[in-house]
């Protein structure tokens, strides 16, 4: 139990003044055969991890606690002795809210929700939750609202009733629960109707900005990585931005696009995405992929580490299981990706030591917290992306202007002289740059060669 650190009626007073949650957090270590938990997973690690979840959005956790689960109980999940003893427990602590770090029943949540008099939610609607609370743009909002009502929709049997949004959220940890009026399957159906269509116009708004962009084209970097990998720090400190960065599960939900400018001159674009999960929920994988696209346009996608984390390669895991369901995992093996092992100043030197020895030309190590490393992932990433270019050498008229100008901005020049009242320049020019020269000055008959 949480070691509160009070006298109980003081931090009762406390927590009623604050409003604050009280929550028991429980993982179900399911070991059978049928129905095991991610092979490899530590069962401390998942606990930890729903822990963060939960207080990811300022819950109070009065307990936490894995629970080994033999056999899963279709009624209830839990034998009736687990749920006999944390009906006690949840009574005496005055529990208001237990989280069960597994998808749940509808059965299931409603006998657990009768037997322990609280409200019952379980790991999809926790992250539903925490995506509804932090989501700012319009675009994320309506996201989030789609995979809310498409999880309620799948879970509607008759019995249930509304939950009254009475807090941030999706709406999971609101309301006294059933006496509320009956879920009406088809107002549920017109509203997902509604939040697709609106999504669609946001999907054409964004394919109206990619098309732009291509006009004036920068090419995109797309960081992806577990949450709490350190996406936002380490794009803060390339772009000296000020996005929200912090040490907790799912700071970023709503991508940031910046411009950088890079040691050669090329301007890119930087993408920060959301972070993924474990057992991400379906629901959200299929609403977000509007806000995925932007990894789909990449010319280069960057897989954030927390090389730091004990459970590092299931993390990377996951995060390629989402990547490979969004069909970019085929193209990041192909060499368009690198992976950024971050979090290095938390490791003991000897282990550094040993990860740099083992790292390939895919693999940078370093830190956004201190900036180590963080020059050479730069770099990498100027050599990825000028791996195709062409020195080229056009002949100009001097007083063509806009053509030098143009050439200037977007190669690098190499050398210019004039010669028989001709500029030569030689440049090293990305292909679609050079196709987008020749196309915009062909008509003054100037030849690259």
């Amino acid at each position: 139990m949480a070691n509160r650190g009070k006298a109980g009626s003081e931090l009762d007073d406390e927590i009623k003044r604050e409003g604050v949650t009280r929550a028991l957090v429980l993982h179900p270590d399911v070991t059978t055969r049928e129905t095991s938990d991610t092979p490899g997973r530590e069962a401390s690690e998942r606990l930890e991890e729903a822990l963060g979840l939960a207080q990811a959005i300022d819950l109070d956790i009065e307990h936490s606690e894995v629970v080994r689960v033999n056999k899963p109980r279709p009624a209830t999940l839990f034998g009736m002795g687990v749920v006999e003893r944390f009906e006690q427990f949840i009574e005496a602590m005055e529990i208001e809210v237990a989280i069960i770090d597994r998808p749940l029943s509808p059965i299931q949540q409603r006998n657990l929700e009768r037997a322990w008099h609280c409200k019952v939610i379980d790991r999809t609607a926790l992250i539903l939750e925490i995506f509804g609370a932090r989501a700012r743009t319009h675009e994320g909002r309506l996201q989030v609202e789609l995979a809310a009502q498409t999880f309620q929709r799948s879970r509607l049997v008759r019995s249930w009733t509304h939950l009254e949004r009475q807090r941030g959220g999706a709406g999971f940890l609101g309301g006294p629960g059933e006496s509320q009026i009956e879920l009406d399957r088809r107002q549920i159906d017109e509203r997902i109707i509604q939040l697709k269509r609106d999504l669609d116009r946001v999907v054409k708004t964004r394919s109206l900005h990619r098309a732009a962009r291509k006009r004036t084209p920068y090419p995109i970097v797309a960081f992806v990585g577990y949450t709490n990998a350190g996406k936002s720090t380490l794009f803060n400190r390339l772009t000296e931005s000020q996005v929200f960065a912090q040490d907790m599960l799912f700071a970023t939900l709503d991508p940031t696009m910046r411009r950088l400018t890079l040691a050669s001159g090329r301007e890119i674009i930087l993408s920060d995405t959301v972070g993924f999960i474990s057992d991400l929920p379906t629901h959200l994988v299929a609403a977000f992929r509007a806000t995925l696209e932007e990894v789909l346009e990449a010319d280069i996608i960057v897989h954030v580490r927390d090389i730091s984390h004990p459970e590092t390669e299931h993390q990377k895991q996951d995060v390629e299981a989402v990547l490979d369901d969004l069909g970019v995992l085929e193209r990041m093996r192909s060499g368009k990706s690198l992976e950024v092992l971050n979090k290095i100043d938390l490791m003991a030197p000897e282990d550094l030591d040993a990860l740099r020895r083992q790292a390939d030309d895919y693999q940078i190590a370093i830190s956004a917290v201190t900036g180590a490393g963080c020059a050479a992932f730069v770099e990498r990433v100027e050599e990825m992306l000028g791996a195709g270019d062409l020195t080229l050498r056009y002949d100009i008229d001097p007083g063509d202007g806009a053509a030098i100008a143009w050439l200037h901005q977007h190669g690098k020049v190499l050398d210019q002289a004039y010669e028989d009242d001709r500029l030569t320049v030689s440049v090293i020019l990305a292909p679609d740059d050079a196709n987008r020269f020749n196309d915009r000055f062909s008509q003054t008959g100037r030849v690259a060669s």
